[in-house]
């Protein structure tokens, strides 16, 4: 067979330009789509809706819950303020409790509640709304309590701080206006955080006080004080005429003011304290308003000393002791006690004795 009829029996062969058919859907493939996607709509609407309907139940009743817990705090916390302010109408209460105290105090005990509170529910709240799209929260939980524990290592301290504040609040072991020793720093407390308390020092210097450093607090302006002084005089002085003398000083202390309000007790001579070869020892004590002791000692001090003066009552002891030429150790007059001692700053000092002279030979 020759090439031209070799070629005549293959056909025409397609040119270039021509392309590859291409399916077009048609109408009634559409259509069968539609039906499919309608028919999976109807089977799985039920579901949808039941899980939508579960999570706007669950979001409404957080929020409800929420909004009843944070009122039900804020009202508790108004019911102790308004016994605080009860309180405040007797003697001690007004002493004790302040304004600003209350306010800090309140406050902050609030605030922590809330945020538990809002924490607890909130939290709760997202969990079921997973739970309710069928999501598995074992891994989640599991990697929360990493997590958790990672961040409790980490942050140990902050922890601490945070939680010895919250029961430092709660427990009312201190407020602003007391004075504290808190065995790092000692003053009156100015501000009462969640993790750091203010305290201003004596010289007016201000403390940074972490919660969980403190160990122990020795509050000042809790209860009462008590204002001692011990008044050294001579052995030969009449006890009747010195009783007379220190009890006309201390009630007309008591009935002037301000120090009427400040003694929370009569001033009391409690008598003798100590008596010694040539001098005697009498001490004066009342109770006071928390930190008014050392005020109140000082004016006692004052009235006493010009009282004794009018009675011609000599008063020996500390720089007012003469001192004897012929003494064998004129050391021993400046090293004796105080004529006006406080006896609570003075059991703790003590005095070295200073060894006899040995004589020298030629």
């Amino acid at each position: 067979m020759s090439l031209s009829a070799v070629l005549l029996a293959a056909g025409p062969s397609p040119s270039p330009s021509e392309s590859p058919s291409v399916t077009v859907p048609t109408l009634q493939d559409a259509q069968e789509s539609a039906n499919q996607a309608a028919s999976w709509v109807e089977q799985n609407w039920s579901t949808w809706l039941a899980i939508g309907m579960r999570v706007v139940l669950i979001l409404v009743i957080a929020s409800v819950l929420r909004v009843v817990v944070r009122r039900a705090i804020t009202k508790l916390i108004d019911r102790m303020n308004r016994t605080a302010q009860q309180a405040s109408s007797t003697a001690l209460g007004g002493l004790l409790v302040n304004a600003e105290r209350r306010r800090q105090r309140s406050a902050a005990i609030g605030s922590v509640l809330r945020s538990v509170a809002s924490f607890l529910i909130m939290g709760t709240a997202a969990l079921m709304v997973l739970s309710a799209f069928q999501i598995n929260l074992a891994p989640l939980l599991a990697s929360a309590g990493v997590a958790g524990v990672a961040v409790g290592f980490g942050a140990r301290n902050l922890v601490t701080d945070f939680l010895s504040g919250v029961f430092m609040i709660l427990e009312d072991q201190y407020g602003v206006g007391d004075t504290i020793d808190a065995g790092v720093a000692s003053g009156e407390v100015i501000e009462v955080g969640l993790r750091v308390t203010k305290l201003r020092g004596d010289n007016g210097e201000i403390w940074y006080v972490r919660n969980g450093e403190v160990k122990r607090i020795g509050n000042l302006s809790q209860g009462w004080a008590t204002a001692g002084v011990d008044v050294t005089v001579r052995a030969d002085e009449d006890l009747d005429r010195l009783r007379a003398t220190l009890t006309e000083v201390a009630e007309k202390m008591g009935k002037e003011e301000p120090w009427n309000e400040l003694l929370w007790s009569p001033i009391e001579v409690l008598g003798l304290d100590s008596v010694l070869i040539d001098s005697m020892v009498v001490r004066v004590s009342a109770k006071t308003m928390p930190g008014k002791s050392t005020a109140v000692e000082r004016e006692l001090r004052w009235r006493i000393k010009r009282a004794f003066d009018e009675a011609d009552i000599r008063i020996v002891g500390g720089a007012t002791a003469p001192v004897d030429d012929e003494a064998p150790d004129p050391m021993a007059a400046i090293a004796a006690p105080s004529a006006f001692a406080n006896p609570a700053s003075d059991q703790a000092k003590a005095t070295t004795p200073i060894p006899p002279q040995q004589p020298t030979g030629k």
